[in-house]
């Protein structure tokens, strides 16, 4: 139902960090280590998971649950 997914693989990694904090270990975990990089203000997560060959959605969901654990 109406529970909607807060982050969407159309966001970029800086917007998703700055909202949820609590993702940079959900990044990580996926060998993500992107937070100072520049592609993290302009790349979605979608392109970002893509070049580093990870499943997006897999991806997306597990932020959206790490974000689901904290409430």
């Amino acid at each position: 139902g109406l529970a909607m997914d807060k982050i969407r693989k159309d966001m970029t990694f800086n917007e998703v960090l700055r909202a949820y904090p609590d993702t940079v270990k959900v990044f990580r975990k996926y060998g993500m280590n992107c937070f100072g990089c520049l592609g993290a203000e302009a790349e979605s997560i979608e392109y970002g998971a893509v070049a580093h060959g990870i499943n997006v959605d897999q991806l997306v969901e597990d932020l959206n649950k790490a974000l689901k654990a904290r409430t």
